[in-house]
């Protein structure tokens, strides 16, 4: 008896998690579903009160305008986004893998220090950034960009890196070590290709932070007015005193989202394997 009494209340303890959950995730995803119902959006409908839950009279007007005006800038965007994962892979995996594995004097400090960095406001580095690229020719370049972007991803992926490395079995180190690797080999023969899933995870959080909102403070400080502009600033491009492109704002951002969803839709088994870090791979 009292086991059947269970088994229902269980039951409705089920159902009710589950429907808070969906409650939860439609509540998350509604801001993505009203980007898309403005992206189709007439102008002439978007002061309505209160504003249509679907786009009773669709158009394709915000996306004939993406196609017309942000092929440069979701170019340009790829190309940083791409050399921001570059850059940020060659420099937190060694340090990474030194921090983990071959221990250096001050690490402890190090890691304190790559706290703190993540913690200091864009603004504040994007306004030093700007002091540095007008004495050395960067502003308004891609270059000055990558490099911009990657200070905030390596910090995150040396911890990252470090957590991970750290779990890598020191006998197989030390058997690359007997049959005569020195370190650099031993990285890069060993410790780096079992890293993969910290390496999948690294690239992803680098390409999403140079390519979505995280990269306008650079780009309107380092970039805006240049020849070669990221997405960010070709939406903001759509927003004037006067004139409001609200169908053509969301048409890009809904563009834009696009590659990064797709992404991580890829990445995802690599990407929760890689922030808990610290096990053994195959």
């Amino acid at each position: 008896m009292t086991h059947a009494r269970t088994i229902p209340r269980r039951r409705r303890s089920t159902w009710g998690e589950s429907a808070i959950g969906l409650l939860l995730t439609g509540i998350m995803l509604f801001p993505v579903y009203w980007m898309l119902n403005v992206s189709f959006t007439r102008d002439q409908d978007m002061r309505k009160s209160p504003p249509d839950l679907f786009p009773a009279h669709a158009t394709f007007e915000g996306y004939r305008a993406v196609l017309d005006d942000q092929p440069p800038y979701l170019g340009t965007s790829l190309v940083i986004g791409l050399g921001t994962v570059a850059l940020t892979v060659a420099l937190s995996s060694p340090a990474g893998y030194a921090l983990a594995r071959l221990r250096p004097r001050g690490g402890g400090l190090l890691n304190f220090v790559l706290l703190a960095a993540q913690m200091i406001p864009g603004i504040i580095m994007a306004m030093g950034f700007y002091a540095i690229y007008l004495q050395l020719g960067l502003l308004q370049s891609v270059p000055g960009l990558i490099v911009a972007d990657s200070t905030l991803a390596v910090p995150f992926g040396v911890l990252i890196f470090t957590a991970f490395m750290s779990g890598i079995p020191g006998e197989l180190l030390q058997a690359a070590k007997t049959d005569g690797a020195g370190p650099l080999r031993t990285f890069w023969s060993i410790v780096l290709p079992m890293s993969r899933n910290a390496v999948v995870t690294v690239s992803l959080f680098a390409f999403l932070w140079s390519w979505s909102w995280s990269d306008f403070v650079f780009a309107s400080t380092l970039a805006g007015g240049g020849a070669h502009e990221p997405i960010t600033l070709g939406i903001h491009h759509y927003i004037g005193d006067n004139n409001q492109q609200w169908n053509a704002i969301m048409a890009t951002a809904v563009v834009a989202s696009l590659p990064a969803a797709v992404i991580l839709v890829l990445a995802q088994r690599y990407v929760a394997a890689g922030v808990t870090a610290g096990a053994v791979k195959d």
